[in-house]
């Protein structure tokens, strides 16, 4: 079988091809503070604050379901390590709550007339792959015939109610840790623009968070989020935003692909990078940072690490969380 180029049937890639964040802002807003008459279930966390990586409600004293969907065009060309990805990166949604996936099932978007349904296999292929290497069952999902491909799962998973990660719970004086490196963004725009395979960036999108999120929780940290669409500091900014406090990043701490800084450098940056920085920047004190450290640190991630306010073994610490002031996310 003959493999097209994945990338060139998407007009974005990955979560670069996310709504704008302010546009999200708004429809979120929208409708936030309803809920349903009779709740069949307590609602733990919604979309209060801007909203979190997933939705939680109680079942009991030491048990809540964590319930998520992601799903995004073509990041990559390969369809196999596109699943992997894909499904990598709806799974840390559970991950960024602190819980563990127990089911899956796949959402799949795909243009039958034009794109082999053994690519489609591949692609499933992929993401029951690292499914089951999360230790989550995977089982049918929905299809619909599109223009363009689509991937992605919807999970749930279960957490404990009181040892959960949320975006509203950071405290001052803790530390800012960053569990994956950045630079996915502008590598996947460069490979859909020149076919170049960066093997080292496939890998860490398609590594799960699974330890990183057990090592958080085990040491007591109580917020955090992973890091997508909307770049680091525009997860900051969410994260600073939902706990009034300020987040101080120093970026000569912050970990990077290789080749990322040749990438920016080239200008293989995507829109929704810019739309990122703009976004964020009345809400970021810079300091001296030159334009092209503020577009790598509003570099629009796929399947990023998680953004934990304390330290883990093995990971950066990339700065701190500061009590509330002028601006909610600091560069240093």
């Amino acid at each position: 079988m003959t493999v097209p180029r994945m990338t060139q049937y998407a007009g974005g890639g990955g979560c670069a091809c996310k709504l704008p964040p302010g546009e999200l802002d708004e429809l979120v807003a929208a409708l936030a503070g309803s809920a349903p008459a009779n709740p069949a279930a307590e609602l733990l966390v919604g979309l209060d604050g801007g909203g979190d990586d997933a939705a939680v409600v109680r079942l009991d004293s030491e048990r809540a379901l964590v319930t998520t969907a992601d799903f995004f065009t073509p990041v990559v060309d390969d369809p196999y390590d596109w699943g992997r990805i894909a499904a990598a990166n709806a799974l840390s949604d559970v991950y960024a709550m602190g819980g563990t996936p127990w089911a899956a099932v796949n959402l799949l978007a795909w243009p039958r007339e034009t794109l082999p349904l053994e690519v489609a296999a591949e692609v499933l292929r992929g993401g029951r792959d690292v499914a089951h290497a999360a230790g989550c069952q995977v089982s049918g999902g929905h299809s619909i015939t599109d223009a363009e491909p689509k991937y992605g799962m919807s999970v749930v998973g279960l957490v404990h109610p009181d040892r959960m990660l949320r975006v509203d719970a950071a405290v001052p004086g803790s530390a800012l840790t960053l569990t994956k490196p950045l630079g996915s963004g502008v590598l996947n725009s460069r490979h859909k623009a020149t076919g170049t395979v960066f093997a080292e960036a496939v890998e860490v999108m398609a590594a799960l968070n699974r330890d990183a999120s057990r090592a958080a929780v085990e040491a007591g940290i109580p917020a955090g989020t992973d890091v997508t669409g909307f770049g680091l500091l525009g997860h900051a900014y969410k994260l600073a935003r939902a706990s009034g406090v300020t987040l101080a990043v120093d970026a000569a701490a912050v970990p990077y692909l290789a080749d990322a800084r040749q990438a920016l450098a080239d200008g293989y940056v995507s829109g929704g990078t810019r739309r990122n920085l703009q976004w964020v920047a009345p809400h970021v004190e810079f300091g001296s940072a030159p334009e092209s450290e503020r577009l790598l640190l509003a570099d629009a991630q796929t399947s990023g690490g998680l953004l934990l306010t304390g330290e883990i073994a093995g990971h950066p610490v990339i700065g701190e969380v500061l009590p509330p002031g002028p601006s909610p996310v600091v560069v240093r």
